[in-house]
């Protein structure tokens, strides 16, 4: 449900200040791709498919399509790849690869962090793309376990029409200047420009950003800087660019190559004013050291244990598969003459006791047997007259599975008809190869969440935060417990504290995903996915590919998934972005499929790491021509966008550093298409207003660096409460007034709305009354502010606002007889 929803009707799935259904549930088949072309079509911001840029095809000079493959044994660093532009990043994430969150635009090119072994990387290049510096391998990992131990998106239909306006009104300016920020991070002093050009689709010229050096000074005596184009799967959204400046600008002029100027004011980015939220004697610092997904339970459990008052420990309602894995070994060293064996038992219930031994006989022209003792099985081999052994992988397999088919599978190599001859191979023991201690419950996994209020009985407004869709994110977990501890820790003693808690129904999910949590803390640091094997028989179901299974969590979500025809997933089973055998399929998705069905909840969090990123949706497009899920409307992304001031700013009192403005937005806008992520589901299926951290710069940061990241960012976790409660307090109804400018074409006049606070407006040109059918003010396009209206000079106007907590400007009731609307006329003041 959006808070832009009227109190009464605000779990309905039709918002009314939609023109269509919410684009989510029940209207399950107008997801599917086609359907999403279509309501793509209608929207302003969104190019239709005829207009849609369609990606060139791929030329000599680019990577060829590659099949990675990660093999047991191996460990993953994280590398650098550097990829031309955004159609090869769109062919890069295709492979499957698996990316961390990092995207850099350089000169030369765009350069996107990976996390791969030696194999993946030998892939990588073979099929022409470029790597570059590695930046964390498995010593980092071995030290942070050590220490641990001792302590975009416009599309080319916008582009168009912004052009088509340039080329008919000779005194438009062909430059838009869509951002000016101004923000300090650390000792810097740093000036943000994001500005667009109607030739920026065809042309590659950058723009150069002209600076005063404070108020009443003059253009240029501050300095200039470039900007260069964002260009995302073939279309151009802006320009952009960010430079260190030596004193705070008032001003800047942009001027195009064609000679074109615009001025803009700048505004402050993320200021910190005035005192701190906590009050004095605020407690915080409850973390020391990284926490395994038992730990986190255990720490959540214990809280409960000691606020019975205000918190409880509810378990969801599915069990994960579990930290477990059957008992396995691959015999042989080439594809043709492997024999892979399984046990049918877990590896801890027994089958890690079975050996299998590939003996010679010691005698000439001797027939293949086996013979099981006990969870021995014993493969004696086939000789010829010459005593040379000649039993086939393909046999070896067969006669294992008649004689010892109770016990344990075995098949040839990844689909090999296994016409290899076997060698003998010593009695050799199968192995779950888990290395978690015991006290890591290898039966399916409880996942828990900690409730959080004075009243939890879903009358008051929920929040939920989440952690760990991705396994070896160990920083964002910790953020979650360092925020419950200080929600209750600081109840008695802060009032602002309390205030949330009377206010508010939190539940905290410290980790989504315990199993792949689990193996990446004790068996592979790297693991992104749950531990889950879908491979087919046949397949990546073998020992040599236990790093490769599992379903991305991020990926198997309900909304612009895979399965609609979205980009940024892989039906493959041992792709690091597997988004599953359907949607949904997964316990842990099911799991915060019902938590965000809990009627009350209105605001969500998602925890990942890293690349300092905060996002919303959408978070998915369809390839080529960007097709992406519907975009908030105007009112709904300026929510967010003031929401999100609010809640960086928090983040920043801890340290003085920033979240950048190219890094905040749209996940599609900033980021690449993540299809069937959580914060999409959220958003399309239930109208929950749902925000991504993406933490730090690393997944596994040096503990000192870990603990400020843990402080800083459930600074920003707190403020989110504080912006429930607002929204759950608000009442004060919106303002709003009609602004009328000269028109460029004689007779005409350019009209837009103003508001108090972020609100839908409604209106209507024609003298009817306005109601939740008619139109919406909408976007100008995308990271744009308001749109402009052109009408005839003295048009009527009649309007109303709405803000998002559902209060209704002068308390107008347009489902009644009501004639409270605002009216106005497009005049210019004076005449």
């Amino acid at each position: 449900m959006s808070p832009f929803y009227l109190p009464q009707a605000r779990r309905n799935l039709v918002s009314p200040f939609r023109t269509a259904p919410h684009p989510g549930h029940p209207s399950r088949t107008r997801r599917n791709l086609v359907a999403a072309i279509a309501v793509v079509a209608a929207c302003v911001i969104l190019a239709s498919p005829a207009t849609a840029v369609t990606a060139a095809a791929p030329d000599e000079d680019r990577p060829v399509p590659v099949t990675l493959e990660r093999i047991a044994g191996e460990q993953a660093s994280v590398v650098e790849v550097m990829v031309a532009d955004r159609d090869e990043l769109d062919e890069l994430v295709a492979t499957g690869v698996d990316l961390d969150h990092h995207i850099s635009a350089t000169e030369a090119g765009i350069v996107v962090h990976a996390v791969v072994t030696p194999n993946e990387v030998a892939g990588l290049r073979s099929a022409g793309y470029r790597i570059g510096r590695t930046l964390y391998d498995s010593d980092d990992t071995d030290d942070r376990l050590a220490e641990r131990e001792s302590i975009i998106a416009a599309h080319e239909a916008d582009n168009q029409a912004f052009t088509a306006q340039v080329e008919q009104n000779s005194s438009a300016s062909d430059i838009r200047i869509i951002r000016a920020d101004y923000y300090t991070s650390g000792t810097n002093q740093v000036l943000s420009v994001e500005a667009k050009w109607a030739q920026g689709q065809t042309s590659s010229s950058t723009l150069s950003v002209v600076r005063d050096s404070g108020p009443g000074t003059d253009l240029g005596s501050g300095g200039t800087q470039n900007i260069s184009r964002f260009v995302d799967a073939g279309v151009y959204l802006y320009h952009r660019g960010a430079a260190v400046v030596t004193a705070r600008p008032d001003r800047i002029q942009i001027t195009s190559p064609t000679g074109d100027v615009a001025v803009a004011q700048v505004k402050e980015w993320l200021p910190i004013s005035g005192d701190a939220p906590e009050g004095p004697g605020y407690q915080k610092d409850f973390v020391t050291s990284y926490l395994t997904p038992t730990e986190l339970y255990d720490r959540i459990k214990r809280l409960a244990d000691e606020f019975p008052h205000l918190a409880e420990v509810v378990e969801l309602p599915y069990q994960t598969n579990g930290y477990r894995r059957k008992a396995q070994a691959v015999l042989g060293n080439a594809t043709a003459n492997r024999v892979a064996i399984d046990s049918h038992a877990w590896g801890h219930e027994g089958g890690n006791d079975v050996t299998v031994e590939f003996a010679h006989p010691g005698a000439a022209d001797q027939t293949l047997s086996v013979t099981v003792t006990g969870s021995a099985v014993r493969v004696g081999l086939g000789t010829d007259a010459a005593g040379t052994v000649t039993s086939t992988a393909a046999q070896v397999a067969a006669a294992v599975n008649a004689a010892a088919g109770d016990l344990v599978t075995a098949y040839t190599y990844r689909g090999s008809v296994g016409d290899g001859v076997v060698a003998p191979v010593a009695p050799t023991a199968l192995s779950d190869n888990l290395s978690a201690p015991a006290t890591v419950s290898r039966d399916p996994h409880p996942v828990y969440a900690l409730r959080i209020g004075k009243y939890r009985d879903g009358s008051r407004t929920g929040v939920l935060a989440y952690a760990q869709e991705h396994a070896r994110e160990w920083v964002p977990p910790l953020v979650t417990i360092e925020t419950a501890e200080r929600l209750l820790r600081n109840h008695a003693t802060d009032e602002n504290t309390k205030r949330l808690l009377r206010t508010l129904d939190i539940w905290i999910a410290p980790s989504i995903n315990p199993d792949g949590g689990h193996y990446s803390f004790y068996d592979f640091a790297s693991q992104r996915r749950s531990m889950t094997n879908h491979c087919a028989a046949g397949g990546a179901t073998d020992a040599l590919a236990r790093n490769s299974w599992g379903v991305d969590n991020n990926r198997n979500y309900s909304e612009y998934s895979l399965f609609d025809g979205y980009s940024g997933a892989s039906t493959s089973c041992t792709s690091d972005v597997y988004a599953g055998p359907s949607e949904l399929s997964e316990p842990e998705n099911k799991n915060l499929d019902w938590l965000a069905s809990r009627p009350n909840i209105k605001f969500s969090m998602n925890l990942h790491s890293s690349g300092n990123y905060f996002m919303w949706s959408p978070g998915s497009y369809a390839t080529p021509g960007r097709l992406s899920a519907p975009r908030p409307n105007l009112a709904e992304e300026s929510f967010f966008w003031g929401s999100s001031a609010r809640i960086l700013t928090a983040i920043k009192r801890h340290r003085n550093l920033a979240v950048t403005p190219a890094r905040t937005g749209p996940i599609a806008d900033v980021l690449y298409s993540a299809a069937g992520n959580s914060g999409d589901m959220l958003w399309y299926k239930y109208g929950i207003y749902a925000w991504n951290f993406e933490v730090g710069t690393s997944f596994q940061p040096t503990w000192t660096e870990a603990h400020e990241q843990t402080l800083e960012y459930s600074n920003g976790l707190v403020e989110l409460m504080r912006v429930a409660r607002d929204y759950d307090k608000d009442k004060k109804r919106p303002t709003s007034a009609l602004v009328v400018s000269p028109g460029a074409t004689e007779g005409m006049v350019d009209i837009q709305f103003e508001v108090s606070e972020p609100a839908a407006v409604f209106y209507t040109l024609d003298g009817g009354k306005p109601t939740y059918e008619s139109t919406l003010y909408a976007a100008a396009g995308v990271r744009e502010g308001a749109e402009t209206l052109t009408v005839p000079y003295g048009t009527k106007v009649f309007w109303f606002s709405v803000d998002a907590a559902g209060n209704i400007e002068k308390n107008y009731d347009p489902t009644t007889d009501a004639k409270n609307w605002n009216r106005g006329f497009a005049i210019l003041s004076g005449t």
